[in-house]
């Protein structure tokens, strides 16, 4: 090969070689959506493998309680490039900070009991889930082990408190709450929301809070719980979930007093994702009819109200 010859195919060697590895690259770095980790089942195994599919993307799912995952956002501890909140409060975090512009309601769902179809406890289970015994008196069983989230951390940790507020007011049976929780940051109830139900199935406790999306995706069964106390119904918000609230301490030794938000996610691209297309291009798959299908498919409602701006 002449030296002519030589120079010009190691160039284009060179070139090709170059290419390929920044097309590497840029194939290598995932796609991050940091979502509320009630979300996992639907997230991890439909909604992120048939975007990945349709984009030729690499999909990675984060999820963790959502106002934790605001706060790792917020303190640059966590980059992602899309954030899926439940409730309002996490999503107005990293918009304080800068962080996003807007979020729009992906979907809504409302508070459940799950149980442990292998528990001891299964046939109170399924007499309260018949409506044929009042859950609350099922889930003050001695030897019952009812687990949730944690409410300095997890929306749904505080959802079920307000909701056993809400419901010691409806049933009208004072000291429901404390009497079912053990205290409101009770830490032998306390779990990571991504456990939670995983723990139960694996029998280490009876029954535990959940959404109805996150149990019927983990094909669990679960006791219903009337619109006074689900926190689904928007009519009943200001006349009647607003009458209950409860302080707590967060993770910064603050105490904080909380108030009922409504049960609807949210998702907004962040302003430091690295393909900000894509993350725009997530979020209407997630309100397009395919997404939505998929979401319905796996116990989630429809969205409710309009966009946090």
């Amino acid at each position: 090969m002449g030296r002519m010859k030589l120079h010009k195919w190691l160039g284009a060697t060179l070139i090709a070689t170059g290419l390929f590895s920044t097309s590497s690259a840029q194939a290598a770095a995932p796609f991050r959506v940091a979502y509320a980790g009630s979300m996992g089942a639907v997230m991890d195994q439909f909604i992120g493998p048939a975007f990945a599919k349709a984009n030729g993307v690499q999909y990675q799912g984060i999820g963790q309680g959502a106002y934790g995952l605001a706060r790792q956002l917020e303190g640059k501890l966590l980059q992602a490039d899309v954030f899926i909140s439940i409730t309002p409060g996490p999503i107005d975090i990293v918009k304080k900070a800068g962080l996003i512009d807007s979020a729009v309601p992906v979907a809504s769902t409302q508070m459940v009991i799950a149980y442990n179809p292998k528990s001891k406890f299964v046939s109170e289970f399924e007499a309260a889930a018949q409506g044929k015994k009042p859950w609350y008196e099922v889930l003050q069983t001695p030897g019952l082990h009812f687990g949730r989230t944690d409410p300095a951390t997890d929306p749904q940790g505080q959802n079920i408190i307000f909701t056993m507020l809400l419901a010691q007011n409806f049933y009208k049976q004072p000291g429901l709450a404390d009497r079912i929780l053990g205290g409101y940051q009770n830490t032998q109830q306390i779990f990571t929301e991504p456990s939670v139900l995983s723990r139960m199935e694996a029998g280490q406790i009876d029954a535990a809070s959940g959404y109805l999306s996150a149990t019927r995706s983990q094909h669990l069964p679960f006791i219903s719980l009337p619109d006074e106390i689900n926190l689904s119904n928007p009519e009943l918000d200001a006349k009647w979930y607003k009458t209950v609230q409860f302080s707590i301490k967060l993770p910064d030794g603050k105490e904080a007093t909380l108030n009922t938000q409504a049960l609807v996610f949210y998702a907004a691209v962040l302003k430091d994702s690295k393909q900000a297309a894509l993350a725009e291009k997530f979020v209407q798959f997630l309100q397009s009819p395919q997404g939505q299908k998929i979401l319905e498919d796996n116990g989630y409602s429809s969205p409710k109200g309009g966009p946090i701006q």
